[in-house]
């Protein structure tokens, strides 16, 4: 990558005015001052500037974060802070979730700059598992973990949702796994057999659970295992 784009990227600021930063001998290569954008990188050298190193990114990202309530996944929202508030990552604005959570909605989302990735967990037709902890306002009927494996109607709705797994945890609590991420899916379900979720927790999706070490607001990189997990073409090819 050219210099001044990396610079563009890195400091949010037009190419004019990286070109006026650069004149300004603000930005040093491998230690040396350098006045012109047209220099191409390579991974090794070390790009700085006002002596603070700017993070190069080779390759693709990958991370988990444990959501907060209050927090939108979407990268930019007018009226919401989103979690990108919580990575401290270089151009963290190209990061994405991979499969939303509502605002209230806590636990695991996964973030990532690689698009073909994350469509593997969001496409429809891998049918990628997510377990939810759902807390419930009514006790969980009798017959409600039959009806989920049977799949249920939901409003507006043509087809009934996939079998779903049920294990009831205390009187309103519940572990719930879904293969589908239809819209508001998991209080719709509950809706659907005449109760409501009061609480909605994230644990897993597909191979990958929540760590246990991270607290609210917290994040960290998924394992190579975890990223190859999800099929990630240039790791299963190694």
């Amino acid at each position: 990558m050219r210099l001044d784009k990396f610079l563009s990227q890195q400091l949010g600021i037009s190419r004019a005015l990286v070109a006026r930063e650069l004149r300004a001998k603000r930005v040093t290569v491998d230690g040396e001052i350098v006045k012109g954008g047209a220099l191409k990188l390579t991974p090794e050298m070390t790009v700085t500037f006002d002596g603070n190193v700017l993070e190069q990114m080779n390759g693709p990202r990958y991370f988990m974060l444990n959501k907060p309530q209050g927090y939108v996944c979407s990268t930019d929202d007018p009226d919401h802070p989103t979690v990108l508030y919580f990575l401290d990552e270089p151009v963290a604005y190209k990061l994405h979730a991979a499969g939303r959570l509502d605002i209230d909605t806590t636990g695991l989302v996964l973030m990532t700059d690689d698009g073909q990735w994350s469509h593997r967990i969001t496409s429809p037709r891998h049918h990628c598992e997510k377990t939810y902890l759902v807390t419930l306002e009514q006790p969980l009927a009798a017959d409600t973990a039959q009806r989920f494996t049977e799949g249920v109607q939901l409003h507006n709705e043509k087809d009934l949702t996939r079998p779903a797994q049920l294990e009831q945890l205390e009187e309103c609590l519940v572990r719930l796994t879904i293969s589908e991420g239809r819209y508001h899916q998991v209080k719709r379900m509950f809706a659907a057999v005449g109760n409501r979720v009061v609480e909605l927790h994230r644990e897993r999706i597909g191979a990958i659970t929540l760590d246990e070490g991270l607290a609210p607001g917290e994040y960290r990189p998924l394992t190579e295992e975890e990223i190859a997990s999800v099929g990630a073409p240039h790791l299963q090819q190694n």
